[in-house]
């Protein structure tokens, strides 16, 4: 029997094994995504974000939306505004909360399996052991 040490508090479901993987594929764009809209608020806070990086950010998120969908975390997190165009730095807050809703869902169901003696998803297909 695995052992596993994760934070899982039960509110949140665990992901499928296809999410886990969406998550792991997506999340190093976000925050590629979230360093370069950090650099240019740097530059002009209120600069507005144009239409192709707003399109471009959405299509992230909304992939990212799937992995997240049913975690408390969601209902936190927003898309970028295509219609009012936002400024770089409220683009930046949205990003910054994506990326905090995203790590604490990893912090639920991403941890250590002693009985393989590494870290891993405990997603549906593959739960593991207790967590006690």
């Amino acid at each position: 029997m695995s052992h596993r040490t994760t934070l899982n508090d039960g509110t949140s479901l665990p992901p499928t094994d296809e999410q886990a993987a969406t998550y792991d594929r997506l999340v190093p764009m976000l925050v590629a995504a979230h360093r370069e809209m950090t650099e240019l608020s740097k530059k002009k806070q209120d600069g507005i974000v144009n239409t192709l990086k707003i399109k471009m950010l959405n299509r992230l998120l909304n992939e990212l939306s799937k992995v997240i969908e049913n975690d408390p975390s969601f209902a936190f997190v927003d898309m970028l505004d295509e219609e009012t165009l936002p400024q770089n730095s409220d683009a930046v807050l949205v990003l910054s909360q994506w990326q905090a809703a995203l790590n604490q869902y990893k912090d639920r169901h991403y941890g250590y399996d002693s009985s393989i003696h590494e870290r891993r998803w405990f997603t549906l297909e593959n739960p593991g052991g207790n967590d006690h």
